[in-house]
């Protein structure tokens, strides 16, 4: 699988990061996968709501510039439906099957703008609670090398 996580913001904690990157290695032999970390504008404490919706659409037209014609954009929203790990695995094998890269948009603390998703191709939440970005990225990473490993028959726990 060839994709991509685009994502505003950097991960700060050290153990975040290890596992990102480990996730990433392990990635490797699926195929070609990357993280895109976009810069989150800061947000002045109190903003009105028109202060933190030109953050979004700033940050959105980061995100926009990083995506690709032929990319299937799938935008992390808590809207969007949920799969458990096999049927996100099979989800993913049609969307592979389809061609183009598979690329994972996680927003900013503010969320994903109205352009974002109106991009995006679909929409998946990973839950109906609220993590923190960076470990929305760390679990996302680990639900896909999951996937992967599924749709290669490879053993995993379930």
């Amino acid at each position: 699988m060839n994709g991509a996580i685009i994502c505003v913001g950097k991960l700060r904690e050290k153990y975040f990061a290890g596992a990102a990157e480990e996730y990433l290695k392990r990635l490797s032999r699926f195929g070609k996968f990357e993280i895109i970390e976009l810069p989150d504008l800061p947000e002045p404490q109190n903003a009105s709501a028109a202060q933190q919706m030109q953050i979004m659409e700033k940050e959105g037209e980061n995100i926009l510039s990083r995506i690709r014609q032929g990319d299937r954009v799938i935008a992390m929203c808590i809207d969007g439906p949920q799969y458990d790990s096999e049927s996100f695995a099979r989800h993913l094998a049609e969307n592979e099957m389809k061609g183009g890269r598979q690329v994972f948009v996680i927003g900013g603390s503010l969320g994903l703008s109205k352009a974002v998703i109106q991009r995006a191709d679909e929409k998946i939440s990973l839950s109906k609670m609220t993590f923190p970005h960076q470990l929305a990225r760390v679990l996302l990473l680990e639900q896909i090398y999951r996937a992967c490993k599924i749709n290669a028959g490879e053993r995993y726990h379930k």
